[in-house]
Order: structure tokens, then sequence, then C-alpha cells
């Protein structure tokens, strides 16, 4: 039996589950891009501020990147995952996903499909 932790969200107060467990589980924030520690920020946030937390830090990287610096970035250097996440990697347009710049820069290369967001 697993036992999930509720807390509140030092942004919004708003109670969430955490995903670690007593029984060694890691939380549904492990799942996003390692790319700050949240920490830095408040205490734990819930799913919807952590996700905006989260872009927010990846769109400032974004803005540092030009095609010169795209190549061999940091966000490509991270593990891969199959795993993508709306708001950060994706959003949906005309029913349609469009990938973000992040997502292209996590890939690494430019797949000469003249994507919206490129930044190769």
């Amino acid at each position: 039996m697993n036992i999930i932790k509720v807390k509140h969200c030092s942004a919004c107060k708003m109670p969430f589950d955490c995903g670690d467990t007593v029984q060694g589980e890691k939380c549904w924030c492990n799942d996003f891009p390692p790319i700050f520690n949240p920490l830095d920020i408040a205490d734990c946030l819930c799913p919807t501020c952590f996700t905006n937390a989260c872009s927010t830090k990846i769109d400032e990287f974004v803005a540092t990147i030009t095609p010169e610096t795209a190549v061999g970035n940091k966000a490509s250097l991270l593990p891969e995952t199959a795993q993508i996440i709306e708001g950060i990697d994706y959003y949906f347009e005309d029913g349609n996903y469009v990938f973000k710049p992040w997502f292209h820069l996590k890939r690494g290369y430019c797949c000469k499909s003249d994507c919206t967001h490129c930044p190769y």
C-alpha cells in the first residue's frame, strides 16, 4: 500500500498529492527536466505552479539560444526521455501538437521539417 503525501503548494496554497512515498517511489515532479532546483524558488509546488515555474525557466534559457549555440546546448545533454509534457515540450493549436523550442533543443538537431519553433 502506498501512502500518499498531501502537501500545500508554496505558491498558490492549494493542496496536492506528492508522489514521493515511504516505499521509495518518486514524485511526479521528477518527470520534469532537471533544469533548476524548485527549492531555489520555493518549497514544493503543485503541478500547475511547478509547470509554470519550469516553463518560465525554460523560456529564459531558450531566449539565450541562437542557431549557432543550439547545437550541443545543455538541453541536448539531458537524459533522453520518451515522455513529453504539455506546456513544456508542446502545446495544442487547432487540435495539432506544436513542439516548443525546448523539445527541439532536447532532440539536439534540426529535422528539416520547417517546424514553427525550431531554434536551429
